[in-house]
């Protein structure tokens, strides 16, 4: 949970780096929450069929467009490459499972020797 939250605490920060575990463990709790948001849009009426979504997993998905969006461009920066590698679909999750540099790079200190 911590990760998830180191994330939304750097909503819109795209600069700097971010290690692995930052990164999955946030996507990870973004899924179980919207896993769970699923369920209760459906229990309580407010899933559409038509759009596929339901109003709260909606609203969640949108609140999480940004921080998912900077956490993947500091992923990039960690592996020593440009947050424009996000658009490429196969190279980025290459880039997401690959360790980072180690030390200091362009983007910054290594994050693993930060904490």
């Amino acid at each position: 949970m911590k990760w998830f939250l180191k994330v939304l605490n750097q909503y819109a920060d795209f600069n700097g780096r971010a290690r692995r575990t930052e990164y999955w463990m946030f996507n990870l709790m973004a899924f179980i929450f919207a896993f769970i948001l699923g369920f209760v849009d459906g229990f309580t009426g407010m899933y559409d069929e038509a759009s596929g979504y339901g109003l709260l997993g909606g609203l969640f998905s949108l609140a999480l467009l940004l921080p998912s969006i900077a956490v993947g461009v500091r992923r990039c920066h960690d592996v020593g490459k440009s947050g424009w590698f996000i658009l490429v679909p196969i190279y980025n999750f290459i880039l997401m499972v690959t360790n980072g540099e180690e030390g200091e790079n362009k983007y910054g200190p290594n994050p693993k020797s930060v904490e």
